[in-house]
């Protein structure tokens, strides 16, 4: 007797559920590729480098941010990165002492050379006003055949091979100075020409460039140009003093100065012998080397009877008299007491800094309140905050003057300084403990991952996770900032900006 299809024994294959199957294999195949190139393409953006020079066994070579070997130390002299974003390194050789000639070379990060068709190619150094070297970041000079020329870092001509020399001028970002038949001109370092060769010199009106230039014509003659080409006084004065003004201008005129507007009307021409700064008022002026404030029709707003004196804010001004700083008003109300060794203000932050003898700092807010005082350690604009030494702890505060925690301000950190029993260790974002309190000295993680740990009085440094890179094993003591990337440290001449083992 038939069992009937319930029971049939012989195995069916239905081949609609098989097809099924494959299909949806297939689509978690491909959506497993899609998340796998996606997972890839993020890491790879997170991986976009940094890139210092490095110093081992005498000898120069490069590290990224995760402190990776990237060039070998193997090069007598510094290699320079004008730019640490860039695999761009330029490399110095075959020096000779005595007549001052030398070769370089650009090489990458995966150590090939670069910008070869170029007999040389160098970096645009410069300096700060305190010393620091710093380099133009955009571009770089060229030589051949005795010629130089701009390219940017990809090796695009920005100006031809055509010029005598090319240089800086000194202490002012994106202003490149052009010599051709023993004339001046300028450019931008996107190689766009301020003024052509013209001149006999050209000179910094302020302290940036947008504050324009001061041109010097072959007669001796004086006038000034903006960042855009536009003239705005003309080649018709003896002397153009570099003080920034806004839209005024000190010019010499013999051996009197003055105070002229943009057309050349003079607008102020005595009662002073030197003009320091405009102010929200009108000026503030030199008498008999002391400071005071008088307004653009010549009239005293402030008394000459200041040792120095700037305008912090619309009617605020920081003032040195007796050989302390304090702060006072428009009518001469002390508004801060002269008990200072310096102050300055903060124009982001919108509060003042000021230091006393014994080199504490009190942070006094916009009512003139010394709201907290210690040792004044950071001043973060980016992240918006202040962190001040406090007795033997680090304190972190907000533009309000309101106490946080590390946690709270330090938001891209994964792990956070913490103090117990005076010895210092680690914590995670919910408080555990990550590395244990067994350190005399360290540093909250910087901004590659990495802090410094202090035992025994020698540094070592530990990762983003609390594992040691390297032991303590560095005596830093002539160090001014403690820096680790990997096991490397920031070298003793932080204006080089180096990173090696000692």
């Amino acid at each position: 007797m038939s069992r009937g299809k319930r029971y049939d024994t012989e195995a069916k294959l239905n081949y609609q559920k098989v097809f099924a199957v494959f299909i949806a294999i297939a689509v978690i195949i491909m959506f497993v590729f899609i998340i796998k190139n996606v997972l890839k393409e993020r890491e790879n953006k997170i991986k976009d480098y940094e890139y210092f020079a490095l110093y081992a066994n005498n000898k120069w070579g490069v590290i990224n941010q995760a402190g990776e070997e990237v060039i070998k130390p193997a090069y007598q002299e510094m290699i320079i990165i004008p730019n640490k974003e860039k695999d761009v390194f330029i490399c110095t050789y075959n020096i000779n002492e005595e007549n001052g000639e030398y070769k370089t070379k650009v090489i990458n990060s995966k150590n090939e050379e670069i910008l070869t068709e170029y007999e040389k190619v160098e970096a645009l150094d410069n300096f700060d006003k305190d010393g620091n070297v710093w380099y133009e970041e955009k571009v770089l000079k060229v030589e051949q055949n005795g010629k130089y020329g701009l390219i940017d870092l990809n090796g695009k001509e920005l100006i031809p091979i055509e010029y005598d020399e090319i240089h800086v001028l000194d202490g002012v970002e994106n202003s490149i100075l052009i010599e051709k038949d023993g004339k001046i001109g300028l450019v931008n370092d996107d190689g766009t020409i301020i003024a052509e060769p013209q001149y006999i010199d050209i000179k910094n009106l302020g302290d940036t460039y947008k504050n324009g230039y001061i041109t010097v014509t072959e007669d001796g003659k004086y006038g000034i140009i903006s960042t855009t080409k536009k003239q705005i006084l003309e080649n018709k004065y003896d002397e153009i003093l570099q003080v920034y003004l806004n839209d005024y201008y000190l010019i010499k005129d013999g051996e009197s100065i003055k105070v002229i507007d943009s057309k050349g009307n003079v607008i102020i021409e005595k009662g002073f012998d030197e003009i320091k700064s405009v102010t929200s008022n009108g000026l503030i002026f030199v008498k008999d080397n002391l400071y005071g404030e008088i307004n653009t029709s010549g009239e005293v707003i402030i008394e000459a009877k200041y040792q120095d004196l700037k305008e912090a804010t619309d009617g605020i001004y920081i003032a040195k008299q007796n050989e302390k700083y304090g702060i006072i008003d428009e009518s001469q109300n002390t508004k801060l007491d002269f008990n200072y060794t310096s102050i300055s203000y903060n124009e982001k932050a919108k509060l003042y800094f000021a230091e006393d003898e014994n080199y504490n700092t009190s942070v006094i807010d916009k009512e003139f309140n010394a709201k907290v005082t210690g040792i004044l350690s950071e001043i973060n604009i980016s992240e918006s905050y202040i962190r001040m030494r406090i007795g033997e702890q680090y304190k972190y505060y907000n533009f309000n003057c309101e106490e946080k925690s590390n946690i709270e301000i330090l938001k891209n950190n994964t792990i956070f300084l913490s103090q117990k029993d005076g010895k210092y260790g680690y914590v995670d974002k919910k408080g555990n403990i990550v590395v244990d309190y067994i350190y005399d000295d360290a540093t909250e993680q910087n901004e590659y991952g990495y802090s410094a740990v202090k035992q025994n009085g020698l540094w070592g440094s530990i990762d983003k996770n609390g594992k040691i890179v390297i032991e303590p094993k560095y005596n830093l003591e002539n160090n001014l900032i403690i820096d680790f990337i990997g096991k490397w440290h920031l070298g003793e001449d932080i204006n080089m900006n180096y990173y090696c083992e000692k």
